[in-house]
């Protein structure tokens, strides 16, 4: 199984087959629009600016599970990171990433790559801190802006932590371009 097997939805409900992908570099991210790393929003779009020529693609999905902060519908999150952001990388439907309404593509990616790598220690015990009270398991994704990084075959080669910004992945992006 690839990344490549998978159907999801864009912000309009239209299906969108994850092969129209095929031969390119994956940058895959659960976002949130009214979190504390939502500015990662733009280190995102710089690297798609940058890389896109050469096969790099963003695909943005949207969750509203870590403390409810992606409130609006899938459309009005797509309008506000192209208005704020000026983001012009993919977004997608809004999905569940953890739970038994995960959605399988991230049940999928969970289970390529269960840990998340970035030694952040500062950072991450305020997202540990941030999510206290909700439930977590093994592999569950731990907050807004965890992102997993697919080569050109379609494997999941890392998965990187919230806490890690966009710049400090770019050499790993590179190196698969």
């Amino acid at each position: 199984m690839k990344v490549y097997d998978f159907v999801v939805k864009d912000t309009q409900g239209q299906e969108v087959s994850l092969s129209d992908y095929k031969g390119k570099v994956l940058l895959i991210v659960n976002t949130a629009t009214r979190c504390g790393l939502t500015p990662q929003y733009e280190e995102l779009q710089q690297l798609y600016a940058q890389y896109a020529e050469q096969g790099l693609e963003i695909l943005d999905f949207p969750c509203n599970q870590f403390r409810e902060q992606a409130p609006e519908s899938s459309s009005e999150i797509a309008q506000v990171c192209q208005m704020k952001f000026g983001t012009k990388f993919k977004i997608f439907d809004k999905i569940d990433v953890n739970g038994e309404n995960a959605a399988p593509l991230y049940v999928y990616l969970k289970s390529e790559k269960t840990e998340d790598k970035g030694n952040h220690v500062f950072k991450d015990l305020l997202l540990k801190l941030a999510s206290i009270g909700e439930k977590r398991e093994g592999s569950d994704i731990k907050w807004n802006f965890t992102k997993f990084l697919v080569n050109r075959n379609g494997e999941v080669v890392a998965r990187f932590a919230p806490s890690v910004k966009p710049s400090e992945i770019e050499q790993d992006i590179r190196a698969l371009l």
